[in-house]
């Protein structure tokens, strides 16, 4: 990773995120920090609670926010307040894609977190070869 050891937290990636965005950044931050919750079972509500500072980008922001919200609820866990600040919602909806055709299939699959901040990505967004398998809650 370009920035050293795996972030410990949303708000250590928002941090970080803050200090020096770029593409290969955000993507190796946001996979180191998923990384850490997978396999870190015990610390997974602490890695949660901390409220990331806001970046000042819209999607950053309510991706961080989606994300928080989403791991809280796939792994049973209390939803940080923080997620609900306004500033975590997009006004306007965001495909990841230029695939038009695509659309619409997002638009069904995105979880609940993603998709009341207008994000639509496909079923499982933070997939990583570390998570583990575990029945999906209910949404």
């Amino acid at each position: 990773m370009p920035f050293g050891k795996r972030p410990n937290s949303l708000a250590e990636v928002a941090a970080r995120l803050k200090a020096r965005v770029d593409d290969d950044d955000r993507h190796n931050l946001f996979a180191g920090f998923l990384d850490n919750f997978y396999v870190n079972p015990e610390r997974r509500q602490a890695m949660l609670d901390p409220e990331p500072e806001l970046i000042g980008d819209a999607i950053l922001d309510a991706s961080i926010g989606a994300t928080g919200e989403h791991l809280a609820r796939r792994w049973h866990l209390r939803i940080p307040p923080w997620t609900e600040h306004p500033a975590r919602f997009l006004k306007q909806a965001y495909f990841p894609t230029r695939l038009e055709g695509l659309k619409p299939m997002l638009i069904a699959q995105s979880p609940l977190a993603f998709r009341r901040r207008l994000i639509f990505v496909e079923h499982e967004p933070l997939r990583r070869a570390r998570m583990p398998v575990t029945p999906v809650s209910a949404e």
